[in-house]
C-alpha cells in the first residue's frame, strides 16, 4: 500500500471520489500516495491523465488505483479503456447505472454537485452557517447565540474550532463555540451567558497527554502547555459539564467527522434525515 498510488479522477472536483475512494482504502493498512485530478471534461484532458497513470504504473512497478466520478461517455471510455494501466473504479457504473434501471429513469448525468449555486438554498444555509461559524468562533461573540444549532465548550485546543468549521461546511449547523477558562472552574458553574442555552451545549475533552503535546506546540515551556495544567483544566472541565447535565466526548482518538456525527445524533437528529 505505501508504494501504491490512488488517483482521483473526476469531471467536477474531485471531492466526491476522493471521499468515497478514501472511506473504501481505510479498510486496508498503509497509506498510498494520492492524487487528486479534477475537472478532466474533455478528451485532451483524459488522454493526459491517462498517460500520467501510465507513467506512475511503469516508474513504480505497480498498477495505480483510480477512482473516477466522469459523466461525459467519451472521456469515461478513455479513462476505463484497455489503455489505462490501472484498476479503474467507476463509481457512477456501479451505483448510477443500477439505480437507473431500478428506478427506471434516465439520471441527469449533471457534472459536480452544484451546477447553479445561486439557485441553491442548501448552498446558501452553508454559506450562513460557516459565516455565524467564524463570527462565534472561540467565544467572541455572544451575540445572537439563541440562532445557533450546538455550541461546543471545552479547554482551549481541544478541537471545538475545527468541529464547528465542519459541521458548519458540511451540514449547514450554525456551531458557535466557547472555551472554559480556570475563571469558569473558579466560579464553579456555566458561564452566564451560556446558561439559557444549555441544551444546546455540548462538550468537548481531551486527554491530558495529548493536550500539552498541543499546546506546547503553541506556547513551548508555558504554563497554558504544563501537564499538571492541563490535567487541572480537563478535570475541571468534565466535572462542569456533568454538573450541568452536558453531553461529551473525548476528542483524543476520534476523526471530526465522528464528533460530528455524534453531535448531530445527540443534539440535531433530524439533520441526519434529509
Amino acid at each position: 500500500m505505501p508504494e501504491r498510488t490512488v488517483f482521483f479522477v473526476s469531471d467536477g472536483t474531485g471531492i466526491t471520489a476522493e471521499t468515497f475512494g478514501n472511506s473504501i482504502l481505510a479498510q486496508f493498512e498503509g497509506k498510498p500516495r494520492h492524487v487528486r485530478r479534477p475537472f478532466i471534461d474533455s478528451v485532451d484532458k483524459a488522454l493526459a491523465v491517462v498517460s500520467e497513470i501510465n507513467e506512475v504504473a511503469l516508474r513504480e512497478g505497480k498498477r495505480p488505483i483510480v477512482f473516477i466520478t466522469l459523466v461525459n461517455d467519451e472521456v469515461r471510455d478513455i479513462v476505463t479503456g484497455g489503455q489505462t494501466q490501472a484498476l479503474v473504479l467507476d463509481m457512477f457504473r456501479t451505483f448510477v447505472e443500477p439505480l437507473e434501471q431500478e428506478f427506471g429513469v434516465k439520471s441527469s448525468h449533471r457534472i459536480g454537485r452544484f451546477p447553479d449555486v445561486s439557485a441553491s438554498r442548501e448552498y446558501h444555509d452553508r454559506i450562513e452557517a460557516i459565516n455565524f461559524s467564524l463570527a462565534h468562533d472561540d467565544g467572541q461573540s455572544a451575540r445572537n447565540l439563541a440562532a445557533a444549532d450546538v455550541i461546543l465548550l471545552g479547554v482551549s485546543r481541544s478541537g471545538k474550532t475545527p468541529t464547528s468549521l465542519y459541521l458548519a461546511m458540511q451540514h449547514g449547523i450554525k456551531a458557535a463555540n466557547y472555551p472554559l477558562i480556570p475563571e469558569d472552574f473558579e466560579r464553579g458553574r456555566l458561564p452566564s451567558v451560556l446558561a439559557p442555552y444549555r441544551k444546546k451545549c455540548f462538550g468537548l475533552t481531551i486527554d491530558p497527554a495529548r493536550l500539552t503535546q498541543i499546546r506546547h506546540e503553541r506556547r513551548p515551556g508555558s504554563r497554558y502547555a504544563a501537564l499538571d495544567n492541563c490535567r487541572y483544566e480537563v478535570s475541571e472541565a468534565e466535572a462542569m459539564m456533568r454538573r450541568e447535565g452536558i453531553s461529551w466526548l473525548s476528542s483524543t482518538h476520534k476523526s471530526i467527522e465522528e464528533i460530528a456525527t455524534t453531535i448531530l445524533r445527540d443534539l440535531r437528529p433530524d439533520r441526519l434525515v434529509y
